[in-house]
């Protein structure tokens, strides 16, 4: 037998989505292997002897024992270059603009198009020169890829030596823009184009310690949860909890420059919903449409269940290649329970001995392996540029019950917990996020960076916000059982401070211009003037007020309205209002009957 008939498997088992076949002794673990004539697409997950177990990406019906399994020699991989951007793929990087141009509306089973446009032509402008020693993550050139990202072309990994030419000008991405000879003296042509295995993160000098926050402009999760740059958050809720929209604001107003949104295994509709909204959204921060620096992952829960894994790997690695370049990137994951669907059904036709409620054993370390490639790094290169990757993955635990295995392995993992409440939404309290299950473990490093950089008393501020609403949640069963009256007036001052901490600050509209992002200068304000009508309602109480003036003053109705102030506006207005906060007070006090 020759070694072309020795390259070909053949079918012995058909399983849905798993096919086993024989004859396969020289393939490797994650192998890419193409399945009958119709060239179906699969990867090997697991090796006995001659026998491989092959996860298919594609439906499977028509497919029987005795045809063949082509070998491809070649792990399951992505490519990176310029055209990323802007782009929407399938879960195993096929665009699927290019396959409804040239098939419809359907994908065709086995189609193999190009993953990057390989006749579009872009200006490279280099910026290393002939007789630079480079290696790998060094930056050859640049490509203005949309009008926001500026693509950086690196050496790729395990490459060094020196360059002895260099191309200037227009150039596709499979042209030669570089040669570099090796100190064996062997010259290499460097492309634009380059390919890398999913599985495998992508190398870097250096892991640092995450040190800022990134500022989403979302009160709740700023002030009270926030996350650092180059951190890792889940965000699990019960079905109408918000959890898509709170996606949506994050990759719209997060402090990041790239935005990578994996819809793995989410409802059709709400992919749709994200592939209609995001070309027409206008990016804040450059004017311009926020598509032109997303990349999407479109991979709904009607697509064959294995391509559910593949797409959060093609969505981490493509994150990656951003962030070797010194961008901050975003990855949005929605949601990793139909992910860990797909790894569970997989898991139950391999005969795996399953781990609780069917998931497999190793569901953990699966979840680990992803959020562990976020990070705050020192990227390969000789310029010391920084890169980060934040991770935010939406969990959809069947009920909203956290206790139920991806949360609880979630959990373990992450260090920020939005936990999102169905009560909340059903009052329409968006963001649905429950203010006393939720967490952030950053919020002790974070503390510095906001005490220093934004106000002195942020930290201070926002415990005894936090003590506050803790309170009011045990004074609400009192409240309960005898009603509100049966109160003392302080504690009757700490429910209607709380009241106004959830209805003024806490509850924030996606879709009003002004109220949709807040600065933290103006979180800070708001909360502040909130808390200091409370502190002089204390004392107002020591005092003998009346409870029912103090309650009323009218400058509440102006702390109600502060989150549709302009941000231009609002330092003015602010001292406006904590003046008024202050002239009441001594007016109540005068005895005065003051109204307004």
């Amino acid at each position: 037998m020759n070694r072309k008939e020795n390259k070909v498997g053949i079918i012995s088992k058909v399983s849905g989505p798993l096919i086993v076949a024989k004859n396969m002794e020289d393939v490797q673990m994650y192998d890419v292997v193409r399945i009958s004539d119709k060239m179906l697409f699969g990867e090997v997950i697991e090796l006995r002897g001659d026998r491989a177990s092959i996860q298919v990406y594609e439906e499977t019906a028509g497919i029987g024992p005795g045809e063949p399994v082509y070998y491809t020699d070649e792990p399951l991989s992505v490519e990176l270059g310029p055209g990323l951007i802007e782009s929407i793929f399938d879960g195993i990087q096929r665009p699927l603009d290019l396959i409804y141009e040239k098939t419809g509306d359907r994908i065709p089973l086995g189609i193999d198009v190009p993953r990057l446009n390989r006749d579009r032509v872009w200006d490279f402008k280099a910026l290393a020169n002939i007789g630079d020693r480079v290696g790998a993550g060094h930056i050859l050139g640049e490509v203005q890829e949309t009008s926001v990202v500026l693509h950086k072309i690196m050496v790729p990994v395990n490459f060094e030596g020196t360059i002895t030419w260099i191309h200037q000008g227009k150039a596709k991405i499979t042209d030669v823009i570089a040669r570099i000879k090796d100190d064996t003296g062997k010259e290499t042509d460097i492309t634009m184009l380059q390919r890398w295995p999913v599985r495998r993160g992508r190398p870097y000098k250096q892991k640092l310690a995450p040190k800022e926050p990134m500022v989403t402009g979302q009160r709740v999760i700023d002030t009270f949860f926030p996350i650092a740059i180059g951190g890792i958050a889940a965000i699990p809720g019960p079905f109408g909890s918000g959890k898509t929209v709170v996606q949506h604001q994050l990759a719209k107003w997060a402090d990041a420059d790239i935005i990578v949104y994996v819809g793995c295994g989410e409802r059709g509709n709400e992919m749709t919903d994200v592939l209609n909204e995001f070309p027409r959204l206008h990016d804040p921060k450059t004017g311009e449409f926020l598509m032109k620096r997303t990349v999407l992952i479109a991979n709904t829960s009607n697509m064959p269940v294995a391509a559910r894994e593949a797409s959060i790997y093609t969505g981490i690695t493509i994150a990656e290649y951003y962030r070797d370049m010194g961008y901050r990137v975003a990855i949005m994951a929605d949601s990793t329970s139909r992910w860990a669907e797909a790894l569970r059904e997989m898991s139950g036709r391999l005969e795996e001995m399953p781990g609780e409620e069917g998931y497999p054993a190793y569901l953990s370390s699966r979840l680990a392996e992803f959020y562990e490639r976020a990070g705050l790094v020192k990227c390969l290169g000789t310029d010391d540029r920084i890169g980060a990757i934040s991770a935010i993955g939406a969990v959809s635990p069947p009920g909203g019950d956290t206790s139920e295995p991806v949360s609880q392995a979630t959990l373990r993992i992450v260090k920020v917990f939005w936990g999102l409440s169905s009560a909340l939404a059903y009052r329409r309290h968006f963001p649905a996020i429950d203010w006393l299950r939720s967490y952030s473990l950053y919020e002790e490093s974070m503390r510095e960076y906001f005490d220093v950089y934004i106000k002195k008393d942020w930290s201070s501020q926002v415990q005894k916000a936090m003590e506050i609403l803790h309170e009011e949640s045990q004074l609400e069963e009192i409240v309960r059982l005898v009603g509100i009256d049966s109160l003392e007036f302080q504690d009757r001052l700490t429910m209607e401070c709380a009241r106004s901490i959830r209805e003024d600050f806490l509850h924030q509209i996606a879709f009003d211009e002004v109220d949709t992002y807040t600065s933290l200068n103006k979180q800070y304000g708001i909360l502040k003037a909130i808390l200091s009508w409370y502190n002089f309602g204390q004392k107002g109480l020591k005092e003998h007020l009346n409870f029912s003036d103090i309650a009323n003053m009218n400058v509440r109705e102006k702390i109600g309205r502060m989150k549709y102030i302009k941000e231009d506006d609002f330092e003015r207005e602010y001292q406006e209002i904590i003046n008024k906060i202050n002239q009441e007070y001594k007016n109540l006090l005068a005895g005065d009957d003051f109204d307004g």
